[in-house]
């Protein structure tokens, strides 16, 4: 278990964002952001924060232990985004509430967490029409 400092060291980090998908965590009051291991336990990560983001529930479970995904443009296998070593701008653009992937790691990425869901392009729609998030 991730110890409060780090959390919070996370979190700041993040600027309270999902890590992956860019949704405020301030628009899903319910339920709480998780500090991911961006390399899971059973592949040899461990709680240095250096290893740590913060996802949404939604990236969180999408992502499980995963590490690499199929490029849907290219069907070759690609590294997930890995927000401690990669740019999410490099990979990503925002166009209204939607993500996409500028690279095979950032489709094969949008893809397996499903970035898209419709509540998920709809809460990040909402936030970008109060000026909250930038496109």
């Amino acid at each position: 278990m991730v110890d409060a400092i780090t959390r919070q060291f996370v979190r700041k980090r993040a600027g309270d964002l999902c890590e992956y998908c860019h949704i405020p965590e301030e628009a899903t009051p319910a339920i709480s952001f998780h500090v991911e291991h961006t390399i899971a336990r059973q592949h040899g990560g461990d709680d240095n924060p250096d290893l740590l983001a913060l996802a949404c529930d939604r990236c969180n479970a999408y992502k499980g232990p995963n590490l690499v995904s199929i490029d849907p443009d290219t069907g070759n296998v690609v590294p997930l985004f890995n927000p401690r070593q990669d740019a999410w701008e490099h990979h990503f653009t925002l166009h209204g509430g939607e993500v996409r992937g500028l690279t095979p790691t950032g489709r094969a990425t949008v893809r397996l967490l499903n970035m898209n869901a419709p509540r998920r392009v709809e809460l990040r729609e909402e936030w970008l029409d109060e000026g909250r998030l930038h496109e």
